[in-house]
């Protein structure tokens, strides 16, 4: 059926079989996962223009994979549907069991504890301490004596936990004996 010089019957007939389709997204969208996984697992929630150009590339190279250079609407639907239905997918057996939840959403690890920074985690993470710092001061802490704990979330966020006003730590050398009791 041509409307308007529209083929609707042509851009509705599958180019690739579904079936290619479904499993040509399922294995790239579950490749990608894992590479991102195991190659961006530290990396902060905050997206820096290196990491969107990135998935950008990451999308552009996955492309050819997943579509088989097809042109039918019903080829892309089933494509998008697919990788909502594998990430919908993911995040359900990550619920359920919890091997798979470790793997997508991993630990947390601590960054700072008792004001003092945990140099092997930066290291581990390759995080400086320059972002660490951003990440404090964006959860609102000037100085580290100001922190009880921070941790590296396992969705890449920074938790922060500040020392109660009432125990803020000071410095020795702030609690000066008053004249005449030395």
């Amino acid at each position: 059926m041509v409307i308007l010089g529209f083929d609707i019957g042509a851009a509705l007939t599958p180019d690739v079989s579904i079936l290619e389709t479904v499993i040509r997204g399922l294995i790239t969208y579950f490749s990608i996962l894992v590479l991102l996984r195991v190659v961006l697992r530290g990396k902060t929630s905050a997206v820096t223009v290196s990491d969107l150009l990135v998935l950008v590339l990451i999308a552009d190279a996955a492309q050819n994979a997943m579509a088989a250079q097809y042109n039918s609407i019903t080829n892309g639907v089933v494509l998008v549907a697919t990788i909502v239905f594998a990430s919908f997918s993911v995040d359900w057996l990550a619920f359920h069991f919890a091997r798979v939840q470790q793997f997508v959403h991993p630990e947390r690890k601590p960054l700072v504890v008792d004001g003092r920074v945990i140099r092997r985690t930066l290291r581990e993470e390759l995080m400086t301490e320059q972002e660490l710092m951003t990440q404090l001061r964006l959860n609102g802490v000037e100085d580290l004596v100001e922190v009880k704990a921070a941790y590296l979330e396992g969705n890449g966020e920074v938790s922060v936990i500040k020392v109660p006003d009432h125990e803020a730590r000071r410095p020795d050398w702030t609690v000066l004996p008053k004249t005449g009791d030395v």
